[in-house]
């Protein structure tokens, strides 16, 4: 009798652990799950449109979950707009491994009702990787862009847009010629771009390598860009923004703004730009806010530390007059107030003798300017100067330029 009873648990303990591993190996099969697009009919041809394929896989591995992954292997894949939407509501991390090359759609009329190529949005967990390459093929929207010269343009498609994710990872990644900005990143939370390549020619226009608006807690690191506009541009409502590690080669430099131009626009809190090279671009670090500011807004408590110029333009510059136009509203002065603003440690060489310029606003003048240790050579041999205009300014520690030339 002792032994049936020994028997029967014995049995018992079995299958309750068997069931334990079944159920183990279930969670670590849905954990891993991978999904490749050419298990979705992706030709990787470079002339088929392999949209569908694309969205096909997405909405699989987004209805899978634990840990899964979207392999986009060697090849180059022809794409027109495309929108990965989530929640994907069982997943943990969706990983996007882009091994080949993504090339746009040059047929302009399939973007007339979206503003981005490749959106990722309303997703937690994100993460692309792979090494592989965004080709925007933008050479066919640079010649029809109007953005440069007319305030109300139509906006060409950004190549890749982060929309209201949270939790991203971008790393490894190259883009090259887009129609418009490379990167957008609007209303994330905790994203990360690392290890990044951005590529354009110098004269594209509007090619802005990544543009953050509205976002909190984001960090680039090591992110060498080339391009027509802003190297990165921070853009209203940000908050504890970390730029480093940043090269640029060409471009616009690393500007905050352009702010003020739209009414009830969102306060920019905490940047700091650390440990990076900029060389032969227009601008160094700039901010830069719009004349008659429909509504008051602030952009307080940024940092840029430790900056080698080469060859910059304006290596240091803020301009409360911003206006790209030949038409321009000069009626009334900026309403975004700057304070808390720390220029440190920056060094290297200026192409223009005017190597700091601070045009502040007349309505409400910077707060707190401070360049400490600024040593800014002007490679045409004389000294270089500052110019200033409605800023309370105190230089200390190195100071070339000595300090301010005050103009009204």
């Amino acid at each position: 009798m002792i032994q049936g009873y020994l028997s029967i648990l014995i049995l018992l303990v079995c299958l309750f652990w068997c069931s334990l591993n079944a159920d183990a190996r279930t969670r670590k099969l849905t954990s891993s799950n991978s999904f490749s697009v050419g298990s979705y009919g992706a030709r990787a041809d470079g002339r088929t449109d392999d949209s569908q394929a694309f969205m096909n896989a997405w909405k699989a591995a987004c209805a899978s979950s634990g840990d899964v992954t979207i392999v986009i292997p060697q090849g180059i894949y022809e794409l027109g707009p495309v929108k990965f939407t989530g929640p994907c509501k069982n997943v943990h991390t969706i990983t996007v491994n882009l091994q080949g090359t993504l090339k746009a759609s040059t047929d302009l009329t399939k973007y007339d009702s979206a503003d981005a190529w490749v959106v990722f949005k309303f997703i937690n967990g994100l993460r692309l990787t792979g090494g592989g390459t965004l080709d925007g093929q933008g050479f066919s929207a640079w010649g029809g862009a109007q953005c440069p010269k007319n305030k109300n343009c139509k906006i060409l498609p950004v190549s890749i847009k982060f929309d209201v994710c949270t939790n991203t990872i971008v790393s490894g990644i190259t883009s090259r010629d887009p129609k418009f900005f490379h990167f957008a990143v609007y209303q994330c939370r905790n994203f990360q771009g690392l290890d990044l390549n951005i590529n354009a020619p110098a004269n594209s226009p509007n090619t802005d390598g990544m543009h953050i608006e509205k976002s909190k807690t984001v960090v680039l690191n090591n992110i060498r860009i080339s391009s027509g506009d802003d190297c990165i541009s921070i853009g209203q409502g940000n908050n504890d923004v970390v730029l480093s590690g940043i090269t640029c080669t060409a471009g616009h430099g690393i500007s905050v703004g352009s702010l003020g131009r739209y009414q009830g626009e969102w306060d920019v809190k905490g940047l700091i730009v650390k440990d990076s090279t900029l060389s032969n671009t227009m601008n160094g670090v700039r901010v830069k806010t719009w004349e008659n500011s429909p509504s008051w807004s602030a952009a307080e408590n940024m940092t840029f530390q430790n900056i080698q110029m080469n060859n910059v333009y304006n290596p240091i510059i803020i301009d409360q007059n911003y206006c790209p136009y030949a038409s321009c509203d000069h009626s009334a002065p900026s309403k975004v107030k700057l304070t808390n603003v720390w220029f440190k440690d920056i060094r290297g060489s200026s192409a223009s003798q005017v190597a700091v310029t601070l045009k502040c606003s007349k309505n409400i003048p910077c707060q707190n300017v401070q360049l400490e240790n600024v040593n800014l050579k002007y490679v045409g041999g004389s000294q270089p100067t500052a110019l200033c205009a409605n800023a309370n300014v105190n230089f200390t520690g190195i100071k070339l330029p000595a300090a301010c030339v005050w103009s009204s």
